[in-house]
């Protein structure tokens, strides 16, 4: 499929000239839909037949993320779809038809309780991802089933509902990482009041040292420069140090912190360890006062333990860590939990050396031992193979198109509506049927 600007008219307007984009941009988006539709239909086909673990592949997300070159984060929505596709046969019709967006159906199959897809199929047509979002998230919820322990006594009480658990994730870009924190109310609660407390702290002490100038522009009459205004990310920081100070008086003798920090002599380019690339100023100001770990090298290689044992020690470890950085087999990019692997096995004579060992998730280094797959070095010239010989390639299935676009109608889009929650009927579900 061949992309081409549509030139509008010489004279129009441009509320014209917006008119045509706006149509292009719609015949577009339901060309896009109805592609989302029939990979949603692939990956469910893919699920059903169990055809995933000849692959190599850990799960069909992986599998979609890794033969269509898209994110983690998309192909989970892919398979969230795919895995109710069944439940909301309506739905996903709109879908394969253009006529909703991959991330409007998303929203339905994630929270959406059994039955309710005739409710979304007619809400969908008009709302933004937004507004189902809010309007799955009224729907009345049921309690969660009690979890019985199958090999119990039958007078035995089942055990109570999970516990929710605080959750952190964290991303970065050229500048900056960003954390999301996940925690249950009553820990949400404390935090917040942990928080506050540290910048009300900060803030006193800034009253006190340069009065009470919340814009920190500075003293107009001495054109001093003030410190800016505490703010919660500051506040934040004071809590760790609080933290990292209690912890140093529980266990005085125990390192208080280290921040690893990757820098290459010859070029100067430092990155923090599993983290970005540092700015000079930024390099000099850790490398300020700071120990140092010196790797040797020969013949342009570090130097590992080699035969003297077979254990990957702690600074080895992390040389790994910032070489592959996740798992090395091609479609899986796992990054939690990796296990160190001898290329050349230990008992085999193998070293332990960088270029015999790489990161492996626990999923694929069980793979590999049960002979499913194959990984093969030096770690520079890896080769992964599946059991029948065939290399696994790291780049996606995308290439460019053989046929025309589908054959749809063109995304008629949301209403652009606010939403009146006050006369919206959440879905209720029908209550249960009773059999005399």
């Amino acid at each position: 499929m061949s992309s081409t600007v549509v030139d509008s008219p010489a004279g129009c307007t441009q509320s014209e000239r917006l008119e045509v984009l706006f149509e292009e941009l719609s015949e577009l988006a339901g060309q896009r839909n109805a592609i989302d539709g029939r990979i949603v239909e692939i990956a469910a086909q893919i699920d059903r037949d169990g055809l995933v673990g000849i692959t190599g592949a850990r799960s069909v997300a992986a599998l979609v993320a890794w033969k269509t070159g898209c994110s983690p984060h998309n192909a989970k929505t892919i398979t969230t779809v795919a895995d109710r596709l069944e439940e909301f046969p309506r739905c996903v019709t709109a879908l394969g038809e253009g006529r909703l967006s991959l991330d409007q159906v998303a929203v339905i199959a994630e929270h959406a309780g059994q039955g309710s897809d005739a409710h979304y199929a007619h809400l969908a047509a008009s709302a933004s991802v937004s507004q189902l979002r809010t309007a799955v998230k009224s729907e009345p919820r049921p309690d969660p089933e009690p979890v019985r322990d199958p090999f119990a006594d039958a007078d035995e009480e089942p055990e109570p509902a999970p516990v929710p658990r605080p959750e952190i994730t964290s991303t970065c870009d050229a500048d900056y990482t960003y954390w999301r924190i996940k925690l249950p109310h009553e820990q949400s609660a404390r935090f917040t009041a942990a928080l506050q407390s540290h910048k009300d702290r900060l803030i006193a002490q800034h009253t006190r040292d340069h009065g009470t100038d919340p814009t920190g522009d500075g003293d107009g009459d001495r054109g001093v420069q003030l410190p800016p205004w505490p703010s919660a990310g500051e506040a934040f920081m004071e809590l760790v140090e609080a933290g990292w100070d209690a912890e140093a008086t529980r266990r005085p003798h125990g390192q208080h912190t280290t921040v690893v920090v990757h820098v290459d002599i010859d070029t100067r380019v430092a990155a923090l360890h599993l983290g970005p690339l540092l700015t000079d100023e930024e390099r000099r100001f850790l490398l300020c006062d700071a120990t140092c770990e010196v790797w040797f090298q020969r013949h342009g290689r570090p130097l590992g333990t080699g035969r003297s044992t077979r254990t990957i020690n702690r600074r080895l470890r992390r040389a790994l860590e910032h070489r592959d950085r996740t798992c090395v087999v091609p479609g899986c990019g796992a990054t939690r939990g990796l296990h160190a692997h001898h290329l050349v096995h230990w008992e085999d004579g193998g070293d332990t050396e960088l270029d015999n060992l790489v990161l492996v998730c626990p999923y694929h280094h069980r793979t590999h031992h049960r002979g499913l797959i194959t990984i093969t070095g030096p770690a520079h010239q890896l080769l992964v193979t599946d059991h029948t010989g065939r290399p696994l390639q790291p780049g996606s299935l995308a290439r460019p198109p053989t046929t025309p676009p589908p054959e749809v109608n063109p995304y008629p889009g949301t209403s652009g509506e606010r939403a009146q929650w006050k006369w919206y009927h959440p879905y209720q579900p029908p209550p249960p049927t009773s059999n005399n």
